[in-house]
């Protein structure tokens, strides 16, 4: 199915400078909402807690479900619609860890009757203690950066035969967060200083492929969990399990570019390199549009009627799916230019 015309020519490398200020505003934007956010919004799984669930038959004011949490000295619990805004459906969180199992819900639901006049409907109860929060929290983070290591050592393989040297690289790197994180040493600040340690030896070492992936991905990263914050959604592991496939759809949609701009940079040696990075791109649009429009219709799907429970998903993926298309043709490619011009002045 072809819905570009074969010999289409869109100028996209002649619009990278302005490609690149706009995912610096987008990033700017992320970052400063995290920073006055004081991170994500996290939810039970990371920040630990008590989270419940109930429905009622009739209509209740948040007031008085507020009044019955109050008298279980449950006084600085959120309550908040669930679904529809016409439903009778409701999320409580407090930071508590609450136990008891069938006797919280028992208790939750006596308090709910008396403060209400209507007997509720106790749906799920989840419990997090804040210990666990903090490791799950931590877990996640080295999920995501294991995974953009594994990636670069992948990429420097495949495209640039240095499997040896970027493993070497990945996995000194990865030696090097785990010892300094048995001192106590914060996740969060290890992370970061490694991949911008590892963007720094990957540019001097001219593993330009390698670069082009990470920033890629680093950047659809950074924008999802912007928008979170912007929006102060919940993130949760659901979230995680979101960016993870965001990576790996990005990652791929890299990585068929590429390989059209290794094939035409042995056929077409005589163009310069930002002539050919651009016929690259140009030839794999076509594809490139019906992956990402056909993925998206299955999210749009999942997000209008899939049910509050995977909402948040869906939205991070489709998010996750339109920048990680927008990074592999105007983020990824165009680096390969900057690399090759370094080399030359080199």
């Amino acid at each position: 199915m072809q819905l570009i015309k074969p010999d289409i020519n869109i100028n996209f490398t002649g619009n990278r400078v302005k490609a690149y200020t706009f995912s610096i505003l987008l990033i700017v934007i992320s970052l400063v909402s995290l920073i006055i956010n004081g991170g994500p919004n996290y939810g039970i799984d990371f920040a630990g807690g008590t989270l419940i669930q109930v429905k009622f038959t009739d209509k209740i004011a948040i007031e008085s479900i507020r009044k019955g949490l109050n008298s279980m000295g449950l006084k600085n619990a959120s309550v908040q619609n669930f679904g529809e805004e016409d439903s009778s459906e409701f999320l409580i969180r407090t930071n508590i860890a609450e136990s008891g199992g069938d006797g919280l819900s028992q208790e939750v639901s006596k308090a709910l009757k008396e403060s209400t006049g209507v007997e509720p409907e106790i749906r799920r109860i989840e419990m997090v203690g804040p210990q666990v929060g903090q490791d799950l929290r931590t877990q996640a983070l080295l999920a995501i950066f294991y995974s953009l290591l594994f990636i670069t050592i992948y990429i420097s393989g495949r495209f640039e035969m240095k499997w040896v040297l970027s493993g070497v690289i990945a996995g000194a790197l990865m030696s090097g967060v785990y010892f300094l994180s048995l001192f106590k040493v914060g996740i969060p600040f290890l992370i970061t200083a490694a991949l911008i340690i590892t963007l720094i030896l990957f540019w001097y070492m001219n593993l330009k492929y390698a670069i082009g992936a990470i920033v890629a991905l680093i950047h659809d990263v950074i924008i999802t969990v912007g928008v979170f914050s912007v929006f102060n959604l919940e993130f949760s592991l659901q979230i995680i399990a979101a960016l993870l496939t965001i990576i790996g759809y990005s990652l791929n949609d890299t990585i068929i570019v590429f390989d059209r701009i290794r094939e035409n940079i042995t056929r077409l040696n005589k163009l310069s390199l930002e002539s050919i990075i651009n016929r690259s791109i140009n030839e794999t649009l076509s594809r490139t549009i019906l992956t990402a429009g056909t993925t998206l219709i299955v999210l749009l799907a999942l997000f209008f009627l899939g049910g509050e429970i995977i909402h948040n998903f869906a939205f991070a993926m489709i998010i996750g799916i339109v920048i990680g298309t927008y990074s592999s043709i105007f983020v990824a490619s165009p680096i390969l230019i900057a690399a090759d011009k370094r080399l030359g002045k080199k």
